[in-house]
């Protein structure tokens, strides 16, 4: 370790040498004597300089924590002759805060910040200075690396969501329109090769065979069996659109400005609607794929389970803007045959607006949710408001193009622990007509497509 003079005792040892010589020039020994303290301190105090330094260690934080607070601990090793460090400790969206600590003893300093933020976050990059006895000397700058920490999005508690027209699954909790077994009565058919003797109605065998001519009885010639609706699994398919982040203030809307770190950006409010339909879907039974409209990698193909919902998370939480503008896709992603594609972005384009169009020309069903948080124009200039109501107008148009499209355009409302409460979208709430998330909803029921997503942001809440 280096060790240098501070800034007060270079001024002290000057003032007192100036005293010194003064004195001794014009021959004031009581003028010469006021210097020499200070020369002895400053000297004294460099002589007792340190002979090693304070190291100090970050630990990573809790990997994969909750949104809400990111917490971690700084530990410091104190060395001989070091009474204390001046500590600078910074994190994204807040103040540096500084601090004196004295580290006579091992500390342990817990160091934690208030985030609504998702994905991926650098926290916790330490500058320290090691000062000597009196503060007379001071050790170089070191600085500690920032750790990194993967904020996971809530998983909200829902309740009624919607399924693809038709279910192709060979078992699952939901019933399709095809005979097999299930609960709900399909009808009362001829006893056929494969079908099972316990689903003989013999009730209604005997009295097929009681039906007799000329008042005859008649003879037991056929069997009959009663035949159910078969259950089956759905398909879902979460299509992310991380080409583009914004936050609510339209200012920082195409710059490198930060958003704050207590609101939501888009990107995080797609996050959690994803991974709570997710972990909704999966809990059905259903079998769940994702994909990715910024990125070109393989999807994540469709498969259940819990361990599936933590490989949908991680890859959400990973995906993020990518470096420059994303690439136009020539065709959309594959879609498997049959699903349900949700696809979750501002439109702020036409490249996610048209993605879902081919989807529904395709025969699937598709939702199209929007995650743009609402808007804050506080901050614009005149033509930046005027700019802004351009963007706002077509993007209206976009959405009601959906619509007359049978896309079904609903809107997922943050809850108010992330922040986002009082995001929505700058545009009337329209409702598309789809079918229902249960039962009849396959056969041909009709529901509310919007009331039945936004069940979402209300199911458990009053609970």
């Amino acid at each position: 370790m280096t060790w240098r003079l501070t800034e007060a005792a270079t001024v002290g040892a000057a003032a007192g040498g100036v005293l010194v010589v003064f004195g001794t020039l014009v021959g004031r020994p009581d003028v010469a004597v006021l210097g020499v303290p200070l020369v002895l301190g400053v000297l004294w105090g460099w002589l007792r300089s340190p002979a090693g330094s304070v190291t100090a260690e970050l630990h990573r934080p809790e990997q994969s924590a909750r949104v809400g607070e990111v917490a971690s601990i700084l530990e410091l090793s104190p060395a001989p002759g070091v009474p204390t460090i001046r500590l600078r400790v910074q994190a994204p969206g807040h103040r540096p805060a500084e601090a004196l600590v004295a580290v006579d003893q091992p500390r342990r300093i817990r160091l934690a910040i208030s985030t609504v933020r998702t994905g991926r976050l650098t926290v916790f990059p330490v500058d320290y200075v090691p000062s000597g006895p009196d503060e007379v000397a001071r050790g170089a700058l070191r600085s500690v690396p920032p750790a990194a920490v993967t904020l996971l999005p809530r998983l909200r508690p829902l309740s009624e969501l919607p399924l693809p027209f038709r279910l192709q699954g060979l078992t699952g909790a939901h019933g399709s329109r095809r005979a097999g077994d299930g609960g709900d009565l399909h009808d009362v058919n001829l006893f056929t090769p494969g079908d099972r003797l316990r689903r003989i109605d013999w009730r209604v065998t005997a009295r097929r065979a009681g039906q007799g001519v000329g008042g005859m009885p008649g003879r037991l010639t056929n069997l009959y069996v009663r035949r159910t609706f078969a259950t089956a699994d759905a398909t879902v398919m979460l299509v992310i659109d991380s080409r583009d982040e914004v936050g609510p203030a339209v200012a920082s809307w195409g710059d490198m400005t930060p958003v704050r770190q207590d609101e939501a950006t888009s990107l995080d409010i797609a996050r959690e609607a994803a991974a709570s339909l997710a972990r909704h879907y999966l809990d059905a039974g259903d079998r769940v794929g994702m994909d990715d409209l910024g990125r070109t990698r393989a999807p994540v193909a469709p498969a259940a389970g819990r361990r599936h919902l933590h490989r949908l998370v991680q890859r959400l939480v990973l995906s993020a803007p990518d470096d420059g503008s994303p690439a136009r896709r020539v065709r959309p992603p594959h879609v498997p045959s049959g699903a349900l594609v949700v696809i979750f972005s501002t439109f702020l384009d036409d490249e996610a607006a048209r993605m879902a169009a081919i989807w529904r020309h395709s025969g699937h069903r598709v939702v199209a949710v929007d995650v743009l948080p609402r808007a804050d124009t506080v901050d614009l200039e005149p033509h930046e408001r005027i700019a802004y109501e351009i963007v706002r107008l077509e993007r209206v148009d976009r959405l009601r193009e959906l619509e007359r499209g049978a896309v079904e355009v609903v809107r997922w409302e943050p809850d108010a622990r992330s922040g986002g409460a009082r995001h929505g979208v700058d545009r009337p709430h329209a409702a598309s007509d789809g079918t229902s998330a249960h039962g009849d909803g396959h056969r041909g029921g009709r529901a509310d497509a919007a009331v039945t997503l936004a069940a979402f942001a209300r199911s458990r809440a009053r609970r």
